[in-house]
């Protein structure tokens, strides 16, 4: 198997089925929604805004927020059949609008 052909098996693993597969095998809501791990986040967010360690907090928001999206938006049935609005999709938009707009905020917009 040359290189080109090692690149093209690689490449396949990135379609959007096989993406939306490892996102659903590998049981983000379970791990978001534990006790532990939330306090662990809010204990590193908490100890962010003390430091003023602005660059880790919108790390650490992005991240978590991204990931518990993600969570909500596969759990739910996520089909256009309906039309476009599907109410789903447009928690998953709003979301992910809210999340960066508050990472820009975060980076670039609030001075201390």
């Amino acid at each position: 198997m040359n290189k080109f052909d090692q690149f093209l098996a690689f490449l396949r693993d990135f379609r959007t089925e096989e993406i939306l597969r490892f996102i659903k095998e590998s049981q983000i809501s379970e791990l978001i929604n534990t006790p532990y791990f939330l306090g662990s986040v809010v204990i590193i967010i908490l100890l962010c805004l003390l430091m003023k360690w602005r660059l880790l907090l919108a790390t650490v928001v992005g991240l978590v927020g991204f990931a518990e999206l993600l969570a909500y938006t596969t759990a739910r049935d996520t089909s256009l059949s309906d039309g476009l609005g599907n109410e789903t999709l447009i928690i998953f938009v709003g979301g992910g609008v809210t999340i960066v707009s508050l990472v820009i905020y975060l980076l670039f917009i609030r001075s201390e």
